[in-house]
């Protein structure tokens, strides 16, 4: 891992943990070869579809969802490839359980902050529905009352959301996990572990941006260097350097907020503030009356863009719940599993 402050930081402090995983010296089966090819073409495909042709995509509420759902996909594919491979959780490494469980804890802790910020960030709406209420009747004691609800407006999206600031920390015990265990004399093994690199160097890179966007600091930002052993690792580099690099220009303009419908609701804004402050002169009714319009789309738009965004984190939160509860299931009936190995009190919260 290397940040922008930090480039030249190696991301393999204790060597290359690829050398345990890499098919190098042990020749993969036919069938075992087909299915980590399949896997990772899968993979470089939703990485491709994910770079954005425009710029002005990067961090579009339609975007972030569609990168949620790209997650979403890729989990089911590493439990359907550990369903094809025939590999039963009493064969897998006690590493390789402790691995997943641990991860998947994390994971859920992300989504629970992310949820948290989403939900934070929508409950502004119903302020700049009051606003707009207000702003009809244009009486001085409803303009003060529209004011007053702008601040609180504007002081709830400028605020910091602790659980996003504590995401910084998950995600680098995340990179950390990138350095994987070994795969003994075993194929399967190999290949399950190659997949699990994928998924998860996936997964903490799009959650680093989501960080980065709802804390608004670079430094959230992680540069990867996926090794080229990885049939996908070209457009993962491509894909990173593109979206980094625009997170970056957004974020070092020091202009608006990066969120894309976000921002085009505070332009709006500071083009109404001035006549909430001052009151609106005659030959100016026209285009306070259009920019109030323009305030409801746009406002109406984010609401619904959260929402949505909110329901496939949500989603992508289950899957994650789902799978780790069917691996410690699994361990019970195969009687593996002994405590302490307790899940985190994550499994008992709700989404908000």
């Amino acid at each position: 891992m290397s940040r922008l402050q930090d480039p030249h930081r190696p991301f393999f402090p204790f060597g290359n943990p690829f050398k345990m995983i890499s098919p190098k010296g042990s020749q993969l089966s036919s069938r075992l070869k087909s299915l980590l090819d399949a896997f990772e073409e899968t993979l470089a495909e939703r990485l491709r579809k994910l770079n954005p042709k425009d710029k002005s995509d990067v961090l579009s509420l339609s975007w972030m969802k569609f990168a949620v759902e790209s997650l979403c996909e890729t989990h089911n594919d590493v439990k359907t490839l550990i369903t094809d491979l025939e590999l039963p959780v009493s064969d897998w490494d006690e590493k390789w359980r402790d691995m997943y469980l641990d991860i998947s804890v994390k994971l859920l802790d992300i989504c629970i902050a992310f949820s948290s910020e989403l939900t934070r960030l929508n409950q502004g709406h119903l302020l700049l529905k009051w606003v707009l209420h207000n702003l009809k009747s244009n009486t001085s004691e409803q303009l003060v009352r529209a004011r007053s609800s702008l601040d609180s407006w504007r002081q709830l999206i400028r605020s910091k959301n602790p659980r996003v600031d504590n995401c910084g920390t998950i995600l680098d015990d995340l990179v950390v996990s990138l350095d994987l265990p070994k795969a003994k004399n075993s194929d399967k093994g190999k290949v399950l572990m190659r997949a699990m690199y994928g998924f998860k160097a996936a997964t903490v890179f799009l959650c680093s941006i989501f960080a980065a966007a709802f804390s608004g600091s670079v430094n959230k930002l992680l540069d990867l260097n996926v090794p080229d052993t990885f049939s996908w690792a070209h457009t993962f580099r491509d894909l990173q350097m593109n979206v980094n690099g625009e997170i970056r220009s957004i974020l070092s303009s020091g202009t608006g907020t990066v969120l894309k419908e976000l921002d085009a609701v505070d332009v709006i804004v500071k083009k109404l503030y001035p006549w909430i402050q001052d009151g609106v002169a005659h030959g100016e009714i026209e285009v306070f009356q259009n920019s109030m319009s323009e305030l409801e789309r746009a406002a109406g738009k984010l609401s619904l863009g959260l929402d949505v965004l909110i329901m496939e984190v949500d989603s992508f939160f289950k899957i994650v719940l789902t799978g780790r509860d069917a691996l410690l299931c699994n361990l019970r009936a195969a009687g593996t599993f002994s405590e302490p190995m307790l899940a985190s009190n994550v499994e008992h919260q709700a989404v908000r």
